[in-house]
């Protein structure tokens, strides 16, 4: 009941407003909350999200619940999504506008996928965005002197500009270009695993791609934007898993001076649940031990019949636990691991 009470709920929601269009309201509240972020979210998600809100209004409420995790995380900056949620629910609202339901592996990907990250980890995620849209990371790193010089030295060496113009002979370089004339080498990955580490050079693009990779190895490149060399930079950055710190080859490295490590702690902190340590692992263990032996002496004391005084008394002789104990703390501990499975003791 409370379930449906809540899709009820957001179905008005999506209908409020004074004469406007049904569904109109809670389009715009979303681009509202999109907009200003990097990476033109809010234009780019509009689509997706007007056929979402006019789609929730006629479906049945298991696939409103369905959508909605997605809807929710359409939300979240993309840095931290896990893969492309905008196109799983396009894909999703596709196969519902067709009447048909959503199938197996729809279903799946949905119920693996866990809540989104809250309003104060999706703000601090989405204010980094735009600084690593704009290739900007002054506010974590403080020396750019090292950066200036070594892009002074590439800009003017006359082999790099020789080298570039080979490689424009014999390829057609525009080919390869986005909408702002750059073309990224091959971005590397955790422990270096890469996508394709094949190179057939019987194919055009494997060639050109291997020879942009090495001549940007060659120059520390993260690309060319038209004719111009774009050098490395010292870098952090978010993922759906982790905080990436990048030093280029060429840097020499100063931890030290180099780096914010207070705002990059900041930023990685934003989405640490809660504290941690070896005294905190330490205090987790023997909670989790004193849990397995409360379920036990749980079911004895059921089994015997305690109940009230007696039975808290008998919980905190089994427990080692002093009979003063407050009766809340026996109950924080048997919620703090209600679902946890019992630890299954060697034979």
């Amino acid at each position: 009941m409370r379930l449906t009470g809540c899709l009820d709920s957001l179905r008005r929601r999506v209908t409020l407003g004074s004469g406007e269009k049904p569904m109109t309201k809670a389009l715009d509240l979303d681009l509202k909350k999109l907009k200003g972020r990097a990476y033109h979210r809010a234009e780019w998600a509009e689509a997706v999200l007007g056929r979402y809100h006019s789609a929730i209004q006629n479906l049945s409420n298991l696939d409103v619940q369905q959508l909605h995790l997605l809807h929710n995380w359409m939300l979240v900056p993309p840095t931290l999504w896990p893969f492309n949620v905008q196109d799983v629910l396009a894909d999703c609202l596709a196969a519902l506008e067709k009447g048909k339901r959503l199938n197996s592996r729809q279903r799946l990907l949905i119920d693996l996928l866990p809540e989104p990250p809250d309003k104060n980890i999706c703000n601090a995620v989405a204010d980094h965005e735009l600084y690593v849209q704009k290739g900007a990371y002054e506010n974590l790193v403080k020396t750019q002197a090292k950066y200036s010089q070594n892009e002074l030295a590439i800009r003017t060496d006359p082999q790099l500009r020789s080298q570039w113009e080979r490689i424009k002979a014999a390829f057609n370089v525009q080919d390869y270009r986005d909408h702002k004339g750059v073309i990224r080498r091959t971005m590397g990955a955790e422990r270096n695993l890469r996508p394709s580490f094949h190179v057939n050079l019987h194919r055009r693009e494997d060639a050109f791609r291997a020879a942009f990779d090495a001549f940007c190895l060659r120059w520390n490149l993260y690309g060319m934007q038209n004719d111009e060399p774009l050098l490395l930079k010292l870098a952090v950055n978010i993922t759906p898993f982790g905080t990436m710190i990048h030093i280029p080859a060429y840097w020499s490295f100063d931890p030290k001076r180099d780096i914010r490590w207070g705002a990059i702690a900041s930023l990685h902190r934003a989405r640490v649940p809660g504290r941690q340590g070896s005294a905190l692992a330490e205090g987790l263990a023997e909670r989790m031990k004193a849990a397995e032996k409360l379920r036990h002496l749980d079911k004895e004391a059921l089994r015997l019949g305690l109940k009230g005084e007696k039975k808290h008394e008998f919980l905190c002789k089994g427990l080692g636990w002093v009979p003063r104990t407050s009766p809340k703390r026996i109950s924080r501990l048997r919620a703090e691991f209600k679902n946890s499975r019992p630890v299954n003791k060697a034979k």
